[in-house]
């Protein structure tokens, strides 16, 4: 059976409106896509870390909860867990601050077993972060070399806006390592200043990797691949309640896609069709769009029951 392994940071997320709390939820953005597999009925794993402490332990049991394999999330004693607060606007769009424990970041754990066409599903600054990379590294060359499929969902926050000289080798070496590479406007625009599709796919992108996917909101999700193709996918209209885990669930249902349609490393490798393309982009505007529809970070349980394989 296939499977799919998260790498990333956990997080409390503590959702605000009229800078009122709404409710807390674990998230964290390969958390969140994770969660939403698991209750999909994939067999799926995280690889992160926690404090020792309330937080740490309530992360753990709710990726247990939802059919997650949590033994890859480390404790640390002397840490606390991170927290960010969401303050949601008039169009259910998030702002954020975040408070972590940074001193303690750290990251040990054993390599999991990796399959071929098994999914690596990794990204934002956890990714990239200096502290944790040679770890970070060390496991996506690990899980390639086993055969295992690399999405990456660069994910780049304002907040990190100073850090990018020093983390744009990590950055490029994710894209070259990645089989599939997404992307907002909203991360491109951080990054390399720049909000066209294809200015950032010609310029920044294609000599990595040719498989690109670019997303802005509510607008038509932009598909850039091999031999030329360029495809626009309309996003249906939906009606908000919170726009948080949105990109995390998009990147649930691409990889939700690859396992329903059979599709392997040997057919990205290939060049994926046009109907190829169509199913995977179905599935993850899907899953974002139920995520969309409440406060949580991942999809509902009964989107979730009509999905499961």
């Amino acid at each position: 059976m296939r499977k799919v392994i998260g790498i990333g940071e956990t997080v409390l997320d503590i959702i605000f409106r009229n800078n009122q709390p709404l409710q807390a939820v674990p998230g964290g953005s390969a958390f969140n896509a994770v969660v939403s597999l698991g209750r999909a009925g994939i067999s799926t794993m995280f690889i992160g870390e926690a404090g020792n402490d309330r937080v740490g332990h309530y992360v753990k049991q709710f990726l247990a909860d939802n059919g997650v394999d949590d033994s890859h999330v480390n404790m640390f004693p002397n840490s606390k867990s991170p927290i960010s607060l969401a303050f949601l606007d008039e169009q259910n769009n998030a702002e954020y601050v975040f408070y972590k424990d940074h001193a303690h970041d750290q990251l040990e754990f054993v390599f999991p077993e990796v399959n071929a066409d098994d999914v690596v599903l990794f990204g934002s600054f956890f990714a990239i972060n200096p502290v944790v990379r040679p770890q970070v590294f060390g496991f996506l060359d690990y899980a390639r070399q086993h055969g295992a499929i690399l999405y990456y969902d660069v994910n780049y926050r304002a907040s990190h806006q100073n850090d990018l000289m020093k983390v744009t080798p990590n950055l490029l070496e994710n894209y070259e390592m990645a089989d599939i590479v997404r992307g907002s406007n909203e991360d491109f625009e951080v990054i390399y200043r720049k909000t066209d599709c294809d200015a950032v796919y010609r310029s920044e992108i294609s000599f990595y990797t040719k498989k690109f996917i670019y997303t802005r909101g509510a607008a038509p999700v932009e598909v850039r691949a091999d031999g030329g193709f360029a495809k626009q996918y309309p996003v249906a209209s939906t009606e908000t309640v919170s726009t948080i885990g949105a990109g995390d669930n998009f990147n649930a249902g691409f990889v939700y896609g690859l396992i329903k349609h059979g599709i392997t490393r040997s057919h990205i490798e290939a060049g994926l069709t046009e109907a190829q393309w169509d199913q995977l982009i179905a599935c993850a505007q899907a899953f974002s769009a139920n995520c969309c529809k409440s406060l949580n970070n991942s999809i509902d349980q009964d989107f979730a029951q009509q999905m499961r394989l």
